[in-house]
């Protein structure tokens, strides 16, 4: 089943300057393995070499932090929007 995905801009150009696209998957895990999959260029900056989520990155279901759910295994559904959002800091 296919989610939709919403992109920050620095992933846009990865995708064609889409600001969303749709990604399948029953899991974060699965839904970030199959956009790495179609749009290979983000792979390094949403995913560390670990296969965990980069550290610089936040991703959300909904409105819910996933590093406060089950991170790679927080479940999706249908009408579920995946927000990848990029980490910020300062002070």
């Amino acid at each position: 089943m296919p989610v939709e995905v919403r992109l920050p801009t620095v992933l846009r150009a990865a995708a064609a300057g889409q600001a969303s696209v749709k990604a399948q998957g029953a899991t974060i895990g699965e839904v970030l393995g199959d956009l790495t999959s179609t749009y290979p260029e983000m792979a390094g900056q949403v995913l560390a070499p670990d296969g965990g989520l980069h550290r610089f990155v936040n991703v959300y279901v909904n409105d819910d932090d996933v590093r406060y759910l089950d991170k790679l295994d927080t479940k999706v559904g249908e009408d579920d929007v995946v927000s990848i959002l990029p980490a910020v800091a300062g002070g």
